[in-house]
């Protein structure tokens, strides 16, 4: 068994460009020892950072595991992430909501998931961007259902079938917890009998060092890591040409930049509230842009809550899921009805290229609010209103079944898409990402804002601009390379 797991690993490295790091080296023995455990109902937590040489590990062990005659299902918190898993192991993922439930309408009309039953066999289950998952029916893709534990419960349910959750404990948890759930081995021992393996990778891949945005999100993830406070002289920007520091003066400019070397859903601005997002995001239509309109098209925008009105539930996406990002493609009518605006509009879905455009009605009201979406007052008095249209109806749940079934009721809630706060943007990346440090409180410097600015840092891919951020966390050289520019 040794010799077979020596010639495993050594064909993993064989899909490697480079020597493997003992990060890599590491972490590799810990999975082969967890593929070949005769116990199936076993996990393995694949943590670490920002270049640290995670998704080479793993490309190169979804290219080898067909010799070994185990098949794979890739899984991702939200369609932008799969579409990142996808296109780093060539290999179709899905969200994990599209493999893992079914959806029904019940006798009120009121949509109900259900968790699927697990037909695979011999199959490994890899699972990215796993610190998203939360263990609690709250949160950025809420539902009625606990994600985690009816994920746990999925694969377990199948015939020799196992999983790897892949993370980086540094990146923000989910909406209303402390930890990362999935990624914490004593939260997956209280919620299961599994086997917990785990490994976490720490060196950064000496290929990755010369990138001025791993560089930096480095430094941040060791305050993390050591648990400090912010401090001084936190970023170097040294000779690194894909990071750049600018004021708010600078901001216009940059973007006209960007704008005109990316595509326009290749660049995003990030920032700590919504209210700062709907600034910057009225800022750039208008001044960038050039859209007057409340909506033209063209637009980008973002769903900011879970719809399972407008798709097929057979369809790759099930159902438009809070922080899906579409297009828009036609405008057609506009209506106001039950106190509020709707437009008829076509979206296309950016990271799904196989679903079909989507004809849907958009609430135009989310667009520019200050909360995450449709506040409760708002949700109750819609509500309200569409009911009253079927008064006439006798009985109370065929007047239910209508409201769920009005297109209005079901209307799209949606922001624009060109500023987002960093929860918004986990699990994606752009090319092009502006950071704006924004106000904050004399205090707020501590682990969890480092997470919140880790976790920005490490949205971009090819540039990044650290907007409005204090002098006092540059060193004294790249203030003066700052002032000379």
């Amino acid at each position: 068994m040794t010799d077979i797991k020596e010639q495993v690993r050594q064909l993993i490295f064989s899909r490697f460009a480079h020597k493997p790091t003992v990060g890599q080296e590491n972490a590799c023995h810990s999975l082969v020892s967890f593929l070949y455990d005769s116990n199936p109902l076993s996990v393995f937590l694949l943590k670490g950072y920002a270049g640290t040489g995670k998704t080479t590990l793993v490309s190169a062990l979804i290219q080898i595991l067909p010799q070994l005659r185990l098949r794979t299902v890739l899984l991702a918190p939200t369609g932008r992430a799969a579409k990142v898993l996808s296109n780093y192991s060539g290999k179709k993922a899905y969200t994990i909501h599209k493999k893992i439930y079914y959806t029904a309408t019940d006798e009120y009309g009121a949509i109900r998931t259900t968790r699927a039953i697990n037909k695979h066999k011999y199959t490994l289950f890899i699972v990215d961007e796993a610190s998203m998952i939360g263990n609690t029916s709250e949160g950025y893709m809420a539902t009625n259902r606990n994600l985690l534990e009816d994920l746990i419960d999925y694969v377990a349910d199948g015939d020799h079938c196992r999983m790897l959750l892949i993370g980086d404990t540094a990146q923000l948890p989910p909406i209303g917890s402390d930890i990362s759930p999935a990624l914490d081995a004593d939260m997956l021992a209280t919620i299961s009998n599994l086997n917990v393996y785990e490994y976490e990778m720490h060196d950064v891949v000496r290929q990755q060092l010369k990138s001025g945005i791993l560089y930096n999100s480095t430094i941040v993830r060791n305050y993390i890591r050591a648990k400090k406070d912010l401090a001084s002289n936190l970023f170097k920007l040294d000779s690194f040409v894909d990071v750049e520091r600018i004021s708010g003066m600078d901001l216009e400019e940059c973007l006209n930049k960007e704008y005109s070397n990316n595509d326009i859903g290749d660049v995003v601005v990030v920032c700590l509230t919504n209210k700062r997002a709907n600034i910057f995001n009225q800022e750039i239509r208008r001044r960038i842009l050039y859209r007057d309109s409340e909506l033209n098209t063209g637009d980008f925008i973002m769903v900011v809550k879970n719809n399972y009105f407008w798709v097929d539930s057979d369809s790759d996406m099930s159902f438009i899921a809070n922080g899906e990002i579409a297009e828009v493609m036609q405008i057609r009518k506009y209506h106001e009805l039950y106190g509020f605006r709707f437009v008829e509009t076509t979206l296309h879905f950016v990271d799904y290229p196989d679903v079909h455009d989507v004809d849907c009605i958009i609430m135009l009201d989310t667009l520019m609010c200050d909360t995450p979406a449709l506040g409760e007052d708002d949700s109750k008095r819609l509500f309200n209103e569409v009911l009253a249209d079927y008064y006439d109806v006798p009985k109370k749940s065929d007047r239910l079944k209508l409201v769920k079934s009005n297109p209005y009721y079901n209307a799209l809630q949606v922001k624009f898409a060109y500023s987002l706060t960093c929860h918004k943007t986990q699990g994606g990346q752009w090319s092009t990402v502006f950071v704006d440090q924004g106000f904050l409180p004399e205090g707020i410097m501590d682990t969890e804002y480092l997470r919140w600015l880790y976790t920005a840092l490490t949205r971009a891919t090819k540039k990044l601009y650290l907007l409005n951020f204090n002098n006092e966390y540059f060193t004294d050289e790249c203030l003066k390379a700052t002032s000379e520019n």
